[in-house]
């Protein structure tokens, strides 16, 4: 059998299905292994009206996707396991219902509840006014636009190879008149039976003139895999936090405490070792070492890595954010100034690639401890104990 492409939504030429399931029964050619599905639905009711939710389950690992909101992962679920995290953000909001500018540039938060999501394209980091780029776009919002705005294509695709593969396949488009041009283009790869799965984006400019761009993967990870006593464990050659409040837990960064009453947030900021294939592997592990939630980022792609601490009570949003990046979170201008933006030309782009599994055994999390701290032993890292000019 050859790859089956199924195409789900494409504006341009107005093809858009509301609800649809791709199974064994539809397509035993692919796979008729009993259990894999692709189901597409539109979400209704509150603020969720017409977002529209993709559920991927390769037989063990299950995925909720929202094209409606750039193509994030909502939530996962791996066998019994729950992968995601409670936010007081209960359901998907549609972007219709999120004012960006709102609370000085905070609306964002509004509807962060994703598992996975992007911060960008144009930028990320606190919101505020850049005096450097294009005018238009000075009056930045926390996090970009990216997260908020609705995929114009959407397929999935059957790949018979190794066993089957299925990938997702999106294009977000951000634009305005005047202003920068940026298309994402994703795919959101897991194979039958995988504990794993992969997402690769491209970034392109598709206008005339020259833009900026900024990207960041807000990796967002609750209980079970985050508890007191839970571990980060990561190779890295220099760390240091951004701001008093992360340097007062930096002796503790690599811990975690339970839900915590008046906890502020702490955030990290690490320039990151890579392994022999040149991916970072980024683990949190619970207190026992049970189950670990791993992140492999390629750091020629993503060379920037944020952990950010947020262990206030659950009902608040008990949650750790592990952000492989182009870029660190800071205000657009500073990260101007150290130069992580990219710079992209007519016609320019870039790639990021990084993929997610779930350890759900001891042995599989303490293979993983070994490898890091082998990685961590060819080069000991520096750990700055206050804000360092070369990172925030």
């Amino acid at each position: 059998m050859k790859s089956t492409t199924v195409l789900l939504t494409d504006v341009s030429s107005q093809t858009w299905i509301e609800e649809t399931l791709i199974n064994a029964e539809s397509h035993p050619d692919f796979s008729k292994e009993l259990g894999w599905f692709i189901k597409k639905q539109q979400m209704h009711g509150g603020t969720s009206e017409g977002v529209d939710l993709i559920t991927l389950h390769n037989g063990a690992l299950t995925l909720s996707v929202l094209p409606t909101r750039g193509m994030g992962v909502w939530k996962g679920q791996y066998q019994e396991t729950p992968v995601g995290w409670d936010s007081p953000v209960k359901a998907p909001v549609n972007p219709a219902y999120i004012d960006l500018s709102e609370r000085g540039g905070l609306g964002w938060l509004s509807g962060f509840n994703e598992l996975i999501c992007r911060c960008g394209l144009i930028s990320n980091g606190p919101p505020g006014k850049d005096r450097g780029g294009n005018p238009l776009e000075s009056e930045l919002t926390l996090h970009g636009r990216i997260a908020n705005t609705p995929a114009h294509f959407v397929s999935v695709t059957l790949d018979p190879e190794d066993g089957g593969w299925i990938r997702l396949t999106g294009q977000v488009q951000e634009a305005m008149l005047f202003g920068s041009q940026l298309l994402l283009e994703t795919t959101l790869e897991t194979q039958l039976g995988s504990n794993t799965f992969r997402i690769r984006d491209r970034v392109t400019n598709p206008g005339a003139d020259n833009t900026e761009s900024e990207l960041l993967y807000h990796i967002n990870v609750g209980a079970p895999f985050l508890g007191e006593g839970a571990r980060f464990e990561m190779p890295f050659a220099e760390m240091a936090p951004r701001d008093p409040r992360a340097a007062e837990g930096v002796k503790e960064m690599n811990t975690y405490l339970g839900p915590t009453a008046g906890y502020a947030e702490q955030v990290y900021l690490f320039d990151p070792v890579a392994d022999e294939q040149g991916f970072t592997p980024a683990l949190l592990s619970s207190e026992d070492g049970g189950i670990g939630f791993l992140v492999n980022f390629k750091k020629s792609t993503l060379p920037c890595f944020t952990l950010w601490k947020n262990t206030q009570p659950e009902a608040s949003g008990y949650v750790t954010g592990l952000e492989p990046g182009i870029n660190f979170p800071n205000f657009r201008a500073e990260e101007r100034e150290q130069g992580r933006l990219k710079n992209l030309g007519p016609g320019d782009s870039y790639e990021t690639e990084f993929e997610v599994s779930i350890l759900n055994n001891s042995n599989s999390v303490d293979a993983m401890r070994q490898k890091i701290t082998k990685l961590t032993e060819q080069a000991p890292a520096v750990i700055h104990s206050d804000p360092h000019s070369k990172f925030s």
